[in-house]
């Protein structure tokens, strides 16, 4: 029998989540806070359940996420569970660690090589989700430009699908209401479209079609 998940090391991850309606929206945002932009990430994101559904069927997901642009290659194997998105606000339990990339990339090409890796993220996967092997869901790729504005951390995504693009901004803070309402201020006084986003990426990525 599988052992409940009881992610006691776990830290919850907080966030605001605004999704801007297209292109046009996220370059005026950019254009605006430009001069609070402090770096860029090029992020692929690569997603994996256990061979026998033990992630999906808890709630759960594992993921391999590759900064590409930096001159040393960063890999962070998270584990993410229960998330909850409501207004905006969304809420999931997170554990996370940095790889070597070039372990990685070998379990991009051989998913149950990650049964090898001497991961402490990974050995929970496996003790206390039951997971006996993996198989990759495969994922996409995001442009993360990272402001700091107003003694907050903005997160502007613009998302690569394979059948479409998704702009979103996002803020982690343990006040996401007053949080939320300052960037709603903000974005209403310099014109910009937004609505609180209603799907996660990955949500959003197995569905395989962009929110209407």
């Amino acid at each position: 029998m599988i052992k409940a998940a009881c992610f006691s090391r776990s830290l919850m991850e907080v966030e605001v989540k605004l999704r801007l309606p297209n292109k046009p929206s996220h370059q005026k945002l950019l254009s605006l806070l430009s001069p609070f932009l402090v770096t860029t990430h090029h992020q692929r994101n690569t997603f994996f359940d256990g061979s026998a559904s033990e992630l999906s069927s808890q709630r759960a997901v594992l993921r391999l996420r590759f900064h590409d642009q930096t001159h040393l290659p960063k890999c962070i194997v998270c584990l993410k569970a229960k998330a909850v998105l409501a207004n905006g606000v969304s809420r999931v339990e997170e554990d996370e660690e940095e790889v070597d990339p070039n372990i990685g990339k070998a379990c991009l090409e051989d998913p149950m090589k990650l049964m090898e890796v001497d991961s402490r993220v990974l050995r929970r996967v496996k003790e206390e989700f039951g997971v006996l092997g993996f198989v990759g869901l495969g994922g996409f790729r995001n442009t993360r430009n990272v402001c700091e504005w107003n003694g907050v951390t903005l997160e502007v995504d613009e998302v690569k699908y394979d059948f479409g693009d998704l702009y979103e901004v996002e803020c982690e803070s343990l006040e996401p209401e007053r949080v939320k309402g300052m960037i709603e201020k903000f974005f209403t006084e310099n014109g910009i479209e937004y609505s609180d986003s209603v799907m996660s990426k990955f949500a959003i990525f197995r569905a395989g079609k962009l929110p209407s």
